[in-house]
């Protein structure tokens, strides 16, 4: 009888914790919906090369002398046989220049959003080439990028208006934009 007892009061506990951590899976739920995350995704990732790239400006398409220099004599590509200098120190400062302010640009936008992800996943492999000690870092921007890859950008942004707005069958449904099936962008 009392094995019975026991047997009843750890079951009950046992039920207890999986309510209770059932309740708490909800709320996790509640908070972290899709396209809230795939927002702070984009955010996360747009946030690093933004900051590194409005550095290399001086004005309107006019470089500073520091960004040439780092991709003169500072920055070297670790390569098995080098490190190598980095081919035509100018015209790669001007193009990383332009891509760390664009392609944060759209991202935070959700505009072309896998595209200007998988632009700064290349990047990203160029800087671990470039700085190989950052790993750390560069795996968290490396995921972050192959996330939005893989998942889109969300229903918080451009990319998913444009495609409700203008994708297949878009003018023929009826449906209004709040009572619509979340798609996959």
């Amino acid at each position: 009888m009392m094995g019975v007892e026991k047997r009843t009061s750890e079951s009950g506990r046992w039920q207890a914790l999986s309510g209770l951590v059932h309740r708490a899976i909800v709320v996790v739920q509640a908070i972290a919906q899709p396209s809230l995350t795939q927002l702070v995704l984009r955010f996360g990732l747009a946030v690093p090369f933004w900051r590194s790239g409005i550095l290399k400006w001086d004005g309107f398409l006019q470089l500073k002398d520091t960004a040439v220099l780092l991709f003169s004599s500072e920055f070297q590509l670790h390569l098995p046989g080098g490190p190598y200098s980095y081919p035509a120190p100018e015209v790669m400062a001007f193009i990383v220049g332009c891509a760390e302010i664009v392609f944060p640009v759209l991202l935070v936008l959700g505009l072309a959003t896998r595209l200007a992800a998988f632009a700064l996943l290349v990047m990203t492999l160029m800087v671990e080439l470039t700085v190989p000690d950052g790993w750390p870092v560069h795996v968290t921007w490396a995921a972050m990028a192959l996330g939005i890859m893989a998942w889109g950008p969300g229903r918080l942004s451009l990319d998913y208006l444009i495609r409700w707005l203008y994708g297949p069958g878009a003018a023929s449904q009826e449906m209004s934009m709040t009572a619509r099936e979340p798609r996959t962008i």
